[in-house]
């Protein structure tokens, strides 16, 4: 038998396999789980030069999952002013002008995090003008689908007096015909995130395409730098696999960058991102995508849609009108033919859909094109996926697990379960539908598969955080409990997360010939409060057998 290169003992490993949910030890070998089980059996497997972790008695887990999120575009926001849990005039202001004093040549300040009502109410330009007239400024909610600019950011990418813009894109207008500050959705506020030098970064989300100019080998080399700094701080909270939910062919180029010079510390899926102005024969580009991207560490083959926009701002599509708008519900992004026309090409090719759907409307609409698919091609394992679905119609409950899609669930969105307040969301949506709303183990019970995610930049990706809203979060009033179980709660986080991407059978598991990913936790997970969970901390994250975070002693 193989010697084992690393063994990682005295250890509660919760091995998510259930022929063996637990055990004492893991041994690693040549980037495999060699083998699992007590302690002394484990260490004997360890060859001269094998490195032996004590884990203190600590949880140990298959690495985690990280089932939706933006990596290139979190790496470079690591580097903009942090604006979560800023509220008031005096607060922003001194953040604002605080961040712009220490960093005088940047071209644009980008602050994230920013709330809805973080004045009381949304912001304009002229309350940015009020702060910092004289240098361009752009403020990105959290869910990052609306953002606020300043006049002079405004005037420098020329939207100052509007721009036509494709359905869901908004540049809001004031009485005046200027802009009133307020760009809802990502074509309205990629000409100002441009300016800030990130137009390559943010390509594989605003349009899906190529950068446009075609980046440079220093171009490339300069992006390695965000890139690099977003996978770092998904290894620090334990992340092994990443399913990003933008892309386009240069973010697989900077990943594999990264690759060749030993620097790529998680498995990552990357996307073909189909945005509302494509045609589904450029469908043939994600085929392609699929076949030059398809190994343990960098994959492609899947699509990524959005079908409509967030709550807060309205752009979520709605079954009926919002409370107090009377005609608003939200325009979906694509009608239901083309949807179907999309959903039913992309099924032909053998590619996975995952579609951004949090209104109701939109849900429905993404099942009914699943279904059209499925009557086209002929039922397959195709385990196409919803992203968020915050509002649900109680009627389509049943149909994710009649059509076999994957529930991909952000515990940490519902209001009130961490970061995110109860309002103005629970308002906007009106209390009438709160049963609806941000459904978890209902779902789980009427067969749905889930998979848990953050959705990071938009939310903190701790999973131990996340771990803990899910555990944790309110019940609505006149709603059910939506909470899971934690070993519910540890699956969506591993095993869900592996067989949301095909992988359940190397991945999500600690079980002989598995790939050797897995993390080490600063404690025993089931013994600690479920509301200190968020607390604790990654001891150390191995992925392929090597370390690529460890705890400083």
């Amino acid at each position: 038998m193989t010697d084992a290169t690393l063994v990682v003992h005295n250890a509660r490993v919760l091995t998510m396999d259930p022929n063996l949910p637990r055990v004492e030890a893991v041994a690693l070998a040549e980037g495999r789980v060699l083998a699992v089980g007590d302690t002394r059996a484990m260490v004997a497997l360890a060859g001269p030069q094998a490195r032996s972790i004590d884990a203190g008695g600590a949880t140990v887990l298959p690495g985690f999952i990280e089932s939706h999120l933006h990596l290139f575009m979190g790496g470079s926001e690591l580097a903009h002013l942090q604006l979560l849990g800023v509220h008031g005039q005096e607060a922003l202001a001194a953040a604002l002008t605080q961040f712009a004093e220490a960093h005088p040549d940047r071209p644009v300040i980008v602050g994230q995090g920013c709330d809805y009502a973080i004045l009381g109410r949304s912001l304009t330009r002229h309350d940015l003008d009020a702060i910092l007239p004289d240098r361009p400024v752009c403020l990105l909610a959290a869910d990052h689908h609306t953002a606020w600019a300043n006049t002079a950011a405004l005037k420098a990418a020329g939207i100052l007096e509007g721009r036509e813009l494709n359905t869901g894109n908004e540049i809001v207008m004031g009485e005046d015909g200027l802009a009133t500050g307020e760009l809802r959705e990502f074509e309205a506020k990629a000409p100002v995130l441009a300016l800030a030098g990130e137009a390559r970064i943010m390509a594989g989300i605003a349009t899906g395409r190529e950068p446009d100019p075609a980046p440079t080998d220093e171009d490339l080399r300069a992006d390695m730098t965000p890139m690099a700094r977003g996978l770092a701080h998904c290894a620090r909270h334990g992340f092994t696999s990443l399913v990003n939910m933008d892309g386009n062919t240069y973010t697989l180029r900077v990943l594999d960058a990264l690759r060749q010079e030993g620097k790529l510390t998680a498995r990552v899926r990357v996307p073909f991102h189909y945005r509302p102005d494509r045609d589904p024969a450029d469908l043939a580009e994600a085929s392609a995508m699929a076949e030059a991207w398809d190994d343990d560490w960098l994959r492609s083959g899947f699509v990524k849609l959005f079908m409509d926009g967030v709550i807060d701002s309205t752009t979520a599509a709605m079954l009926n009108d919002y409370p107090g708008h009377p005609g608003v519900k939200g325009d979906p992004l694509h009608s239901a033919e083309r949807f179907a026309e999309i959903a039913t090409e992309a099924d032909r090719r053998g590619l996975q859909i995952a579609v951004h759907a949090i209104g109701d409307a939109a849900v429905r609409r993404v099942l009914d094109g699943y279904e059209a698919a499925r009557q086209a091609n002929g039922p397959r394992d195709s385990r196409h996926r919803i992203e968020h679905i915050e509002l649900i119609d109680r009627a389509d409950v049943p149909r994710l697990a009649g059509l076999g899609v994957t529930a991909s669930i952000q515990p940490v969105h519902a209001p009130g379960a961490m970061d995110f307040p109860l309002e103005p969301t629970m308002d906007v949506i009106g209390k009438d539908r709160w049963n609806d709303a941000y459904l978890c183990a209902d779902l789980v019970k009427a067969g749905a598969h889930v998979c848990f995610a953050s959705d990071w930049p938009v939310a903190d990706i701790n999973p131990l955080k996340g771990i803990q809203a899910a555990l944790t979060r309110p019940t609505y009033e006149g709603g059910t409990d939506q909470r899971l179980t934690l070993m519910e709660t540890l699956a969506a986080y591993t095993i869900g997360g592996a067989y949301a991407e095909h992988t359940e059978d190397r991945k999500g598991m600690l079980k002989a010939g598995y790939l050797a990913d897995l993390v080490i936790l600063s404690g025993d997970i089931e013994a600690t409060p479920v509301d200190q969970i968020g607390a604790m901390h990654v001891a150390m994250t191995i992925c392929g057998g090597t370390i690529v975070w460890e705890t400083e002693a």
